[in-house]
């Protein structure tokens, strides 16, 4: 067969253009590091490739939401333990103030002066922000500060009751705080099921107790009065109109007076006509707790009456600081139950990188060893080509004339 001059020139350079061509894909993955750099060098291989690196890039803001979790629980964490702080000395404070026979007007002022104190303190960690400038308990408003003072005292909660999720895996959503609601405002009142109160014209030295629930069952949620007709008698009525009597017994002080399943003591003298609330539990926030704490001791003890009514509110006081306390303690253990599952997260997810990567590695990067191996025979072929290209072209008889 016989090859034209053309046909041999043509063939001979696109030999060597594909050698060269071989040499250059080699040459790019040895500077890439990189098997495939196209998807024309694998195609199935890309496929699996880029949803690995899909799956790679998830995991990145899944990190990234974590971390942002993370800095915002530890935050809370710590504001509640101010905020637990603060309340344990308030306890401290009312102790003090509950010898009402050993200090003076004078002493309990100073004692609502520290109070005021703390109050602010409380306030001011509820209104904490993070390092965005965000407010840690407004629920989703975290752009709006959640607690600001009533103009006849207390606070007004300005954000919301909700709680923003972060997304911090493929199926698992952590919320990254508290409202401020949950936390300061959402406590029940007396010991969860009834408070008790003094009226304010009790005339006589009588104090109630917090009382207690003894059959759960029994109890039927109304507001109750206890009044006592006589100095010796004593009657409870439900909040009925008109009132029915639900119990009635002769006064003895320090015992029970127990009806549908709880029970209450009074101690003192109690005048006739004087009465006390038992009503059922409210919610109440704990500013305005310590504020009526405050409103309590600045009042001055004339007559036993008025001493009478503070160890009442005191008492009740003392109850509902507890209730705030252990409120504080199961938003605290929720934030650490957060807080674990987030470090859960990050170990399962840091596990799934590690074979996610090795599975890339596999698909992606270079055998350095066979790559060099086949570029120096592509180099070597290239170079052969070459020179049988330069000889052969030289065979003609045009070169043996003379």
């Amino acid at each position: 067969m016989r090859i034209s001059t053309q046909a041999f020139y043509n063939s001979s350079i696109n030999g060597m253009l594909d050698q060269q061509s071989a040499l250059s894909k080699i040459q790019n993955q040895l500077a890439t590091s990189k098997r495939v750099n196209t998807p024309a060098d694998d195609p199935i291989a890309s496929v699996h490739i880029l949803e690995l690196e899909r799956s790679q890039a998830e995991s990145a803001q899944f990190d990234k939401n974590s971390s942002l979790a993370r800095n915002r629980l530890n935050l809370e964490e710590q504001s509640l333990a101010d905020s637990g702080t603060a309340l344990q000395r308030v306890r401290e404070l009312v102790l003090q103030a509950s010898n009402t026979g050993t200090l003076s007007d004078s002493d309990r002022q100073s004692i609502a002066t520290e109070l005021a104190s703390r109050l602010q303190q409380l306030q001011d960690v509820a209104n904490r922000q993070d390092s965005n400038g965000e407010y840690l308990f407004s629920g989703f408003s975290t752009r709006t500060q959640p607690f600001t003072p009533a103009a006849g005292g207390g606070v007004v909660y300005a954000g919301d009751q909700g709680n923003r999720l972060l997304q911090v895996g493929s199926t698992q959503r952590i919320a990254d705080s508290h409202s401020g609601f949950d936390v300061f405002m959402d406590i029940p009142e007396g010991n969860g099921t009834f408070a008790t109160a003094a009226t304010a014209a009790n005339t006589g030295s009588g104090s109630i107790g917090v009382g207690s629930v003894t059959n759960r069952a029994a109890w039927v949620a109304d507001d109750y009065t206890l009044t006592f007709t006589t100095a010796t008698d004593w009657e409870v009525t439900d909040g009925a109109t008109p009132a029915a009597v639900v119990s009635s017994g002769t006064y003895t002080p320090g015992a029970a007076i127990a009806f549908n399943g709880v029970q209450v003591t009074v101690a003192g003298a109690p005048a006739a006509g004087d009465t006390f609330s038992i009503n059922q539990s409210n919610d109440q926030d704990v500013f305005t707790t310590i504020g009526n704490i405050i409103s309590a001791l600045k009042q001055p003890l004339g007559d036993p009456a008025a001493s009478a009514k503070l160890t009442t509110a005191l008492g009740g006081s003392l109850q509902q600081l507890d209730q705030a306390s252990d409120h504080l303690l199961s938003v605290r253990a929720e934030v650490g139950s957060r807080l674990s599952s987030l470090d859960d997260g990050d170990s399962a997810r840091s596990a799934a990188n590690v074979d996610v990567a090795s599975a890339l590695s596999d698909l992606r990067d270079l055998d350095y060893a066979d790559a060099v191996t086949r570029m120096n025979q592509q180099l070597v072929g290239l170079q052969a080509a070459q020179l049988s290209y330069s000889k052969i072209s030289q065979l003609s008889l045009f070169n043996y004339l003379r």
